[in-house]
């Protein structure tokens, strides 16, 4: 069975998306930007995106009563690869040393609204 994950703590979809969809125990969440779900504002400075993105897909993780520890798979997208550093460094500390996802990171030549970083996650609870 299909289920919308959709929650008011993380940003509203720009487009025709759900914020996360779990079929069979796994999550599927779409790729978050840097939004201030309460403000609607985005973040400027990657240290301060990356920080926002994470807090967006915990949200979507909560709203399906999963957590970073469920994460099985993420896909990084960078405008720019020599933000990977800080980027890897704020995405590991979001997860239990050692228990990370299977994960790609690449670099793309823009992302949705301009901004530095997006980050999109499957999880699995059974």
């Amino acid at each position: 069975m299909k289920k919308i994950i959709q929650t008011s703590d993380a940003p509203a979809a720009i487009g025709p998306y759900a914020q996360a969809t779990l079929v069979n125990g796994t999550l599927y969440i779409s790729g978050q930007i840097p939004v201030d779900a309460e403000t609607g504002k985005l973040m400027e400075g990657i240290e301060k995106e990356t920080h926002q993105v994470m807090k967006n897909l915990k949200a979507i993780l909560d709203a399906a009563e999963m957590d970073f520890g469920h994460a099985v798979k993420a896909s990084i997208f960078l405008k720019n690869m020599d933000d990977f550093a800080v980027v890897n460094e704020i995405y590991a500390s979001y997860f239990d040393s050692g228990v990370y996802p299977a994960r790609e990171t690449v670099q793309v030549s823009c992302l949705p609204k301009n901004v530095d970083v997006e980050i999109s996650m499957i999880a699995f609870k059974e």
